[in-house]
């Protein structure tokens, strides 16, 4: 009977642990591989141009400088668009992005297209 209510005890002690451990994850990333600060970067389901928020709005100086990572909120794994933003109005489009559940996906100067100005 001693051996069981260890066995229970032990279970209540490690639960609350993995739970934590398991709610910490990293999450989605965006990896700014441009040469420029990113000042938004808006995602669609690749094809659709149905533009979710503004992800900049994440980060605590609104901007996504080169080299920075920018934590994703509100998006699910699978294939997207992204329209990313510069000072100044330019904008360019990424298209087929694979984004993947907890891990970082980046975007680099050889990724822009359509760009304007």
């Amino acid at each position: 009977m001693s051996r069981a209510l260890i066995a229970v005890g032990v279970a209540l002690l490690v639960l609350p642990v993995t739970v934590f451990a398991q709610s910490k994850g990293k999450g989605i990333r965006l990896w700014n591989l441009t040469s420029a600060t990113i000042s938004s970067f808006e995602l669609s389901p690749a094809g659709k141009n149905e533009w979710g928020p503004n992800q900049t709005l994440n980060d605590k100086d609104k901007e996504v400088d080169h080299d920075e990572r920018l934590r994703v909120t509100g998006v699910e794994p699978g294939r997207y668009d992204a329209k990313v933003g510069y000072s100044g109005a330019r904008q360019c489009f990424v298209r087929d992005i694979e984004i993947k559940a907890d891990a970082v996906f980046s975007v680099s100067d050889k990724d822009l297209k359509d760009c304007n100005k």
